[in-house]
């Protein structure tokens, strides 16, 4: 990600909205295992830990069901997936059967800002900005379309750490973390943060040559893609089925 390119951003941010994951298959039920507790005066669902692979962990480390996401902010169906999954996801995550890993996978030029800022102060508060981002997605992606065509080519010409500000502060970016708990220093500290934004891209790059992945949400259970699922409906009864 030597240079960030702009070309037809607008298309991007429409496509973002309209769609980004692949097709989902069909669903099978299954029983669950026994809970596990979480430590006493604790909530698995209020756990968390950076993992070795740059993801962010909500949940018991040793749950015997591992659920990973690579997710784009910008993606819809990772946004619905988040709404529907909220819930009952994090009630299988209090059981200590399963644990939930988000990779950020970036799919264009505006997934960097979005996920140096949900990122910025850590693991624990990175789920319910991501959340929030999710919710507004809308809002926060649809500015895109102010972008003009002379920014773009000033930004073509810049590195990644010198155009996450300026994208950052033209959707709202910026202002959205504040109102979560992340000052304007820390803030742009994030969006100029070399090694992040290297970080992002090598999240990126393993899930394109190690799982082929290509559009988000994928999954991986235990390790292994999970095959046409793109919505809880369809995951679901696959992490029952795995002993969620």
């Amino acid at each position: 990600m030597k240079r960030v390119m702009f070309t037809a951003l607008t298309a991007l941010t429409a496509l973002a909205l309209a769609g980004c994951g692949k097709g989902d298959g069909d669903a099978s039920t299954a029983s669950t295992s026994a809970a596990i507790a979480a430590p006493a005066g604790s909530k698995w669902s209020e756990t968390f830990a950076s993992t070795p692979d740059s993801g962010m962990l909500m949940g018991n480390p040793n749950a015997p069901v591992k659920l990973v996401e690579y997710g784009a902010l910008t993606c819809s169906h990772c946004a619905t997936f988040s709404e529907k999954s909220g819930v009952p996801l994090k009630a299988m995550i209090d059981k200590g059967t399963v644990s939930y890993e988000f990779r950020n996978f970036m799919l264009n030029v505006i997934d960097v800002p979005a996920s140096l800022l949900a990122r910025c102060a850590g693991p624990g508060p990175f789920f319910p900005i991501s959340e929030q981002l999710f919710a507004a997605q809308a809002e926060w992606l649809g500015k895109a379309q102010t972008i003009t065509p002379a920014e773009q080519q000033a930004w073509q010409t810049m590195a990644p750490e010198q155009v996450s500000p300026l994208l950052a502060a033209k959707l709202g970016l910026d202002t959205f973390v504040q109102a979560r708990g992340i000052g304007p220093e820390k803030a742009r500290a994030c969006l100029v943060d070399k090694a992040a934004i290297a970080q992002l891209e090598a999240i990126s790059q393993r899930a394109s040559q190690e799982y082929k992945i290509t559009g988000t949400p994928t999954f991986l259970l235990n390790g292994s893609v999970v095959p046409e699922t793109a919505s809880w409906e369809v995951l679901e009864p696959k992490l029952k089925a795995a002993g969620a």
